[in-house]
């Protein structure tokens, strides 16, 4: 028995260990910027300010989140972004980048995030987490999302 145990966390940890080498890459400068931009508007939204979220969408935005039948404009993902925001707020978030490319003024970025949620209706704390993929376009010097596809994979907790 004990060495069904041993083997189980041999596998753990060989998993745990190529996971987190799978992060650990050499980014270029380019690459670091793009993904500073996507701190960026993570650290907006986090803020619970709508506006200065949106001001990382350019007009010409279209995303499709998973939980949307139809890929949305930047008007209507607006409405629900503010609409998130006031159901709860964002107490804590990591992002994880897994791909980032970039060609000039275009870039996507595909990347894990795990999020904290204060529930304003419970009082209740959610974990959540999720992938994304975001296409952004470097305007006036500042990254603005173009598209994007993705969202929420974990269960309502």
């Amino acid at each position: 028995m004990k060495s069904i145990y041993l083997s189980i966390s041999i596998v753990a940890l060989v998993a745990l260990f190529a996971t987190n080498a799978s992060y650990a890459q050499q980014w270029t400068a380019e690459q670091q910027d793009v993904w500073s931009g996507v701190e960026k508007y993570w650290q907006a939204s986090a803020s619970g300010d709508a506006q200065a979220f949106l001001a990382y969408f350019d007009e010409s935005y279209k995303g499709w989140e998973y939980q949307s039948k139809v890929p949305q404009n930047k008007e209507s993902t607006g409405k629900w972004i503010e609409y998130g925001m006031q159901r709860g707020k964002v107490l804590f978030y990591t992002l994880s980048p897994v791909t980032i490319w970039v060609k000039g003024d275009f870039a996507f970025v595909d990347y894990f995030y795990d999020e904290v949620v204060k529930d304003n209706e419970t009082g209740k704390n959610k974990a959540r987490s999720g992938k994304w993929t975001d296409i952004l376009m470097k305007k006036d010097g500042k990254w603005l999302l173009i598209g994007d596809h993705g969202g929420r994979t974990s269960k309502e907790e």
